[in-house]
């Protein structure tokens, strides 16, 4: 696969502290990929050295296939989670001069900037101070200048923090709309909604380390655990006993509103799912019969719990 990015053992210490420790992760061209991880995880610090504001302290990063320099970071766009604009300067001024440093000249930036202004539905606000904007209005204006010099690589650190679902959900679209432009996307995040709707890629780091790596549904594949619900009409004690050959565990659920009874059963192995409905069928009325795919949400819980317990901690963050 054509990696855009590739960290390699890459380990950082802090005073009294290590952030990072013997991490690698390769970025694909061309797609969207999730940093993700509870609070103090070290994604921070990845993106950070990722974009050439910290050097590691062993480790390498190669940026489309040749080491890392600062003669790259035009290249990188990176809108990080601690932002600032400056408040007294008007709304429409200060995107020209941050497209500016970017090497954009003024016409040429303020022609670009007024479409990004118009996509984003913040016109009215280009002749307006800083001051004035909500804090979702001033994100999408720290978005605009982040992308708008057609950067190769973008990096966004909670990018979603202070949105509201509608305008949450026009910047997840502009997102995917550059990413089928051709450029890439990395992105940390504690939404794991937006990493379902997102992401092709995702590394998850706990404890300085990376736990996950994948693609998306590959690990949700992979957590899924040969796990199925089921609606019948019958006995569950008969049904229980017709497919005990081929369960690993049989967990009988509640009655629901139509009258069908629910139960979730483990199977010893995929090739069991047509002998499992044969039998099923033959002992009761089964009404449905569907695979429990694991959300992003349940597999981070999941891998940073089991994470947690094999480095001697119980505490399981909340994503």
């Amino acid at each position: 696969m054509d990696n855009i990015i590739t960290a390699e053992h890459i380990t950082k210490d802090f005073i009294r502290h290590r952030a990072l420790d013997d991490v690698s992760v390769s970025v694909p061209r061309g797609k969207v990929y999730g940093l993700l991880g509870p609070n103090g995880a070290g994604k921070t610090t990845l993106i950070r050295i990722i974009n050439h504001i910290t050097a590691p302290d062993s480790g390498s990063v190669t940026f489309n296939g040749h080491p890392l320099s600062q003669k790259d970071i035009y290249n990188i766009g990176y809108l990080p989670e601690e932002r600032g604009l400056y408040k007294k300067m008007k709304v429409g001024e200060q995107a020209i001069f941050f497209a500016r440093l970017k090497g954009l000249g003024k016409a040429e930036a303020e022609k670009a900037l007024r479409q990004w202004f118009e996509r984003l539905d913040i016109t009215q606000w280009w002749d307006k101070k800083i001051e004035e904007l909500s804090k979702g209005m001033a994100q999408k204006v720290q978005f605009i200048v982040t992308v708008l010099h057609e950067p190769e690589l973008l990096i966004f650190d909670e990018p979603f923090s202070g949105f509201d679902p509608i305008n949450a959900g026009i910047l997840k679209e502009e997102i995917l709309r550059l990413r089928d432009k051709g450029t890439t996307v990395i992105f940390s995040t504690h939404n794991m909604e937006s990493v379902e709707e997102l992401c092709d890629e995702i590394t998850l780091i706990n404890r300085s380390h990376n736990i996950l790596s994948g693609n998306v549904a590959e690990v949700r594949e992979r957590f899924a655990h040969n796990l199925y619900t089921l609606s019948f009409v019958g006995n569950p004690q008969t049904l229980q006993a017709a497919v005990e050959p081929f369960v690993d565990s049989f967990d009988l659920g509640a009655i629901d509103s139509y009258g069908l009874s629910q139960a979730t059963v483990r199977l010893k192995d995929s090739g069991a799912a047509r002998p499992f409905i044969a039998a099923a069928n033959d002992s009761v009325a089964l009404s449905a019969f569907n695979r429990v795919i694991p959300s992003m949400n349940d597999i981070f819980v999941s891998a940073v719990k089991a994470s947690n317990e094999a480095a001697g901690t119980a505490p399981v963050p909340q994503a």
